[in-house]
């Protein structure tokens, strides 16, 4: 079987992504760390691989993968025998295509904006717009308003089983999870026993522990 190389970053939530389905398919592979602050991702060798300069970048023997959630994708199903089966099988697969799509466009853009501005901009040392955050928090509570109508049906968003739709949050609820954000979920109940549930997947546990390394 050809080496897994995914050049990324331990902080970046794409890459966690990306760390999160290998885990969960239990297979091997090489980490190469991508220097964000030197400019790495913008570099000629990088720019081979993803021609957008934006993490991570994946190669698997001559093929070379680029957005995160293709990736998830095509790892879920080239080794479908391997570790979880992440795409509901045996199951109609409408609503994992649809709960996929629901995490990309409502839920990441609102959740990606929120820790922007209360992770990485105090990280950075800039500061914080309390307008900016008032309105995604408004925009993300509309959002979690449907998944705990959804999960009030479903243990999980596609099925009743783990899969990729779940696991592509993973990233955003671990570092919305550590700001005044997390009241959003903790006021739903289906939906936070949804994010408490998913978080403590012993393949999540590891991409966490990644960042500790």
């Amino acid at each position: 079987m050809a080496v897994l190389k995914v050049h990324g970053a331990v902080l970046s939530t794409a890459s966690m992504r990306v760390f999160a389905c290998l885990y969960e398919k239990d297979l091997d592979f090489q980490f190469v760390p991508v220097d964000m602050k030197a400019g790495q991702h913008k570099s000629e060798t990088f720019l081979s691989l993803n021609p957008f300069g934006q993490i991570p970048a994946v190669e698997v023997g001559d093929q070379k993968l680029f957005e995160s959630r293709a990736i998830t994708q095509y790892i879920a199903e080239e080794y479908a025998d391997k570790g979880t089966q992440l795409t509901c099988p045996g199951k109609p697969l409408a609503p994992l295509f649809v709960w996929k799509e629901v995490e990309a466009h409502q839920f990441d853009p609102v959740a990606s904006k929120l820790i922007w501005e209360l992770v990485y901009k105090p990280m950075y040392g800039t500061t914080t717009d309390p307008a900016v955050v008032e309105e995604n928090e408004a925009k993300l509570g509309k959002v979690l308003d449907i998944y705990e109508a959804r999960l009030a049906q479903s243990k999980y968003l596609a099925c009743d089983c783990f899969t990729l739709a779940d696991m592509h949050h993973l990233p955003n609820l671990h570092y919305l999870m550590g700001t005044p954000v997390k009241k959003l979920f903790d006021s739903r109940p289906h939906v936070s026993a949804w994010a408490a549930n998913i978080s403590s997947r012993p393949a999540w546990s590891k991409v966490v522990a990644m960042q500790k390394q």
